[in-house]
């Protein structure tokens, strides 16, 4: 980042101002001021703006999402928040002691987490109904902050954010082992070491590992070169020819799957915000299964058509700032890509959003899904899909061995869609289950 510009350096004030502290995600952010403008916007509204939530109950149920992938940073800073609103003390011994009401949305914070296509009408309905009901302008509200910090979660891991410094093993960035701060000018305001080596000391994804560093390694030049001639092709494809093609990629997908055991064994302070833990993404195209539950088609329902105005409707305008965030998360570019200089990235960001939504069920009907294996190598589909589901393995091996010739800000940029398209694919399911339930 090297000394951090005028937009930046404000950005980073009204954090620290709004949050008498100035964050390790702000600032890993603060590469992309024009992101983290709306994200911390955003953020704040859902936390402490107008809604139909009390303060308390907003910061718990944010510590419940970030349970589900085990993220002790955001359960460290949504706990001190929670107090700060003079939630009750108790509450944070564990699910075992907070109201009903809380206790009912466990499903689905469990289901929008991992398995969002099982979401259905009749989950909305348990909750509006009954002794400890929810209204639906709440169910939103609360569904908007799930989503927001399940996917925070992705991108704490997918960057490896260290723990604040007043937080349980939180560190300072001087040792001699650690990567580089991001903006590691002596000037800049002080970065956080981008990466930690994740949640335990393992190495890297097995099936991250098992390919050697210079496996299909396709170089910036190569990337270009195939975008290019993807731009200048004039081939149309048939609505059969693209179905196969997406399932194709989705085929592939589940052969990136772990062989590692889940990570069941929760720490001390995470077990107690966590029920059913060995409850995990599971493909939604399994091998050699023929699933009972249909490709979530987007020329069906979409963000722009349908969730945006039933969010809006229910839930003060905040369909507004999340538009604002997934456009400017998919269309931010700088035409670089690994020091090259004006470059039309469009299509690699597309291959990149499309592809993360894919692993969830769902499919854009006018996509070309062949650009995915284009465009995205092995390993780099291996690292999404990690940070996307499984955000809790991913390593700082994970993240060195991906893009190598990119910089860490074009990768930071790369967790940002991560994060944005997994929340609108979180989003779209359930908003969708409401709609059904409302008609």
């Amino acid at each position: 980042m090297g000394q951090i510009g005028r937009d930046t350096h404000m950005l980073f004030i009204d954090a620290f101002l709004q949050n008498n502290r100035l964050d390790h995600v702000t600032q890993v952010m603060g590469y992309h001021p024009t992101y983290l403008d709306i994200f911390l916007r955003t953020q704040n509204f859902i936390l402490r703006g107008d809604g139909p939530l009390p303060y308390d109950y907003r910061h718990f149920i944010a510590i419940m999402a970030a349970g589900r992938h085990q993220c002790s940073y955001l359960i460290n800073l949504q706990k001190q928040e929670f107090l700060l609103q003079g939630g009750d003390h108790t509450w944070l011994k564990g699910l075992s002691r907070i109201p009903q009401k809380l206790r009912d949305l466990y499903d689905i914070n469990k289901i929008l987490a991992h398995r969002p296509w099982l979401l259905n009408k009749s989950h909305i309905e348990k909750l509006t109904k009954g002794k400890d009901s929810w209204s639906l302008a709440e169910v939103v509200h609360a569904i908007v902050l799930l989503a927001h910090f399940h996917s925070l979660s992705s991108f704490v891991f997918g960057c490896g954010v260290n723990e604040e410094l007043d937080q349980d093993g939180g560190h300072h960035n001087g040792s001699s082992d650690s990567a580089p701060p991001l903006g590691s000018s002596p000037r800049s305001v002080p970065s956080p070491t981008p990466l930690s080596t994740g949640p335990s000391n393992r190495d890297a994804e097995p099936w991250l590992a098992s390919m050697s560093p210079v496996e299909q390694e396709v170089g910036v030049d190569m990337l270009m070169q195939r975008m290019k001639s993807l731009s200048e092709r004039a081939e149309e494809f048939s609505q059969e020819e693209k179905t196969k093609r997406f399932e194709h990629v989705e085929n592939q997908s589940v052969e990136l799957s772990p062989g590692l055991e889940p990570l069941t064994q929760l720490k001390a302070d995470i077990g107690h915000f966590v029920d059913d833990p060995t409850f995990l993404y599971q493909d939604f195209a399994r091998r050699g299964e023929v699933s009972d539950i249909p490709t979530f088609r987007v020329q069906d329902y979409s963000w722009d058509d349908h969730g945006y105005s039933l969010v809006n409707r229910l839930y003060n305008d905040v369909g507004n700032l999340l538009d604002e965030k997934f456009k400017t998360a998919y269309n931010l570019t700088y035409y670089t890509m690994g020091g090259r200089k004006d470059v039309d990235t469009s299509r690699f960001r597309r291959a990149i959003w499309n592809y993360i939504q894919c692993m969830f069920g769902i499919r854009h009907d006018d996509y070309d899904y062949g650009e995915v294996n284009q465009l995205l190598e092995r390993s780099l589909k291996a690292f999404i899909k990690s940070a996307c589901c499984y955000p809790e393995r991913v390593t700082k091996k994970d993240y060195d061995r991906v893009l190598r010739e990119f910089r860490h800000s074009e990768k930071v940029h790369v967790n940002l869609m991560v994060l944005e398209a997994r929340m609108q694919a979180e989003l779209l399911y359930a908003l969708r289950a409401i709609m059904r339930y409302m008609t």
